[in-house]
C-alpha cells in the first residue's frame, strides 16, 4: 500500500480489494477504480469513489476512471449521493448510445465530424470480437450535478467558452511560447486530448483535435503536417548541423505531437544524442537557448501556417 500511494514510486502498483480504499487512503495519483463487487453501503461507494477524486498538480493528475463491473456506479444517480440527477437517459435497443441534444440548446449545428459518429469500432478480448452495446458519459457540470453528454459535445463547449471563435483560438495558440500551456489550460476545464483522440483519431495533432471538434474545421495528420514544412524546404535557411536537428525534431512531432519536442528532454534521446548532449546542441549548434527556442517557435508557426498548406 505504501508503493501504491507514493506518487514518486518507480513501479505500477495495483490495489487488489475495495477494502483497501476505504480506510482513509491519501492516493493522490490514483487514476482508475476498478468495481468488481456490489456496493449497497452509501457511505463505503463515496469512500471508494473519493480515492479517486484528489487532483495533484504536479504529477498531472486531473481525472480519473471508473470502471464499473457491477453497476454500482448506479448509486450515482440515488439522491441520497449528490441530489437528483439533471439528466437520466437509458437507451433501448437501436437507440443511440449518446442521448439527444435538449431542445434550444444549439447541439444541432454540423461541426463536421458526423462521419466518425458513423464508424463502428471492433474490440477483441481473449480472441473473441465484441461490441459495445451501451455507452453511458456523464459528469459533474458547473453547478456540481451529474450531467449524461457525450464527451465529444462537452469538450466542444468547454472549448468554446475559452475561445469563442476559431480567429479566437488561432490568436491564443500562435501568440503562446509554449502550446503545452494552452493544453494544461484546457484540461482544467475538463478537457483531455487523449480522450478526444480516442474518438477522432490518434494520428492527429493537438492542434488539429481541438480546430476539428470545436470548430468543425478538417483535420491534418501529424505526419501531413509535417510533410507540407518538408515540402516548403524550410530548412534551407539553417546550416547542416541545426538543419539535421530541426527536421528530427520535426519527425518526433509526428511521431508524437508538439508537446514532445517542446519538453527540453527530447534533446536526450535518439538521434539528438548521436549529435551531442543537449547543452552542445544549444549552445554550439544554435548559439545559445534562445536561439534555439527562436527556432523551435519558427518551426511550430510553420506547421500551423495555414496559409502556407492551404
Amino acid at each position: 500500500m505504501d508503493n501504491f500511494i507514493d506518487p514518486e514510486s518507480k513501479f505500477p502498483v495495483i490495489a487488489t480489494t475495495s477494502e483497501l480504499m476505504s480506510t482513509g487512503v491519501d492516493a493522490k495519483t490514483c487514476k482508475l477504480i476498478v468495481l468488481d463487487k456490489t456496493i449497497s453501503s452509501m457511505t463505503t461507494f463515496k469512500q471508494i469513489i473519493g480515492r479517486g477524486t484528489r487532483i495533484s498538480e504536479e504529477f498531472n493528475k486531473f481525472f480519473f476512471t471508473i470502471m464499473d463491473f457491477k453497476r454500482a456506479t448506479e448509486l450515482f444517480k440515488d439522491p441520497a449521493f449528490d441530489g437528483e440527477p439533471v439528466v437520466i437517459y437509458e437507451p433501448q435497443d437501436g437507440d443511440p448510445p449518446v442521448p439527444p441534444m435538449p431542445e434550444g440548446d444549439g447541439g444541432g449545428d454540423d461541426d463536421g465530424g458526423g462521419d466518425d459518429d458513423d464508424k463502428v469500432k471492433k474490440y477483441v478480448l481473449n480472441n473473441i470480437e465484441v461490441t459495445i452495446i451501451s455507452e453511458r458519459i456523464e459528469y459533474i457540470g458547473n453547478d456540481g450535478k451529474l450531467v449524461t453528454e457525450s464527451y465529444r459535445d462537452f469538450s466542444k463547449k468547454q472549448i468554446n467558452s475559452e475561445y469563442a471563435s476559431l480567429d479566437d483560438f488561432l490568436t491564443g495558440w500562435n501568440s503562446a511560447e509554449k502550446k503545452r500551456a494552452i493544453i494544461e489550460s484546457l484540461e482544467e476545464h475538463g478537457v483531455i486530448l487523449e480522450n478526444l483522440a480516442e474518438i477522432v483519431g490518434q494520428e492527429y495533432s493537438e492542434f488539429d483535435l481541438i480546430c476539428h471538434v470545436a470548430y468543425g474545421q478538417p483535420p491534418l495528420t501529424r505526419k501531413e503536417r509535417a510533410n507540407n514544412v518538408k515540402k516548403r524546404n524550410y530548412f534551407t535557411k539553417y546550416g547542416d548541423q541545426a538543419r539535421k536537428v530541426l527536421e528530427a525534431l520535426l519527425e518526433k512531432y509526428a511521431d508524437k505531437g508538439v508537446v514532445s519536442i517542446e519538453n527540453p528532454r527530447v534533446l536526450q534521446l535518439q538521434p539528438f544524442s548521436d549529435m551531442g548532449t543537449p547543452v552542445e546542441i544549444i549552445n554550439d549548434v544554435f548559439g545559445g537557448k534562445v536561439k534555439y527556442e527562436k527556432a523551435l517557435r519558427e518551426l511550430e508557426s510553420e506547421l500551423y501556417n495555414t496559409e502556407k498548406t492551404a
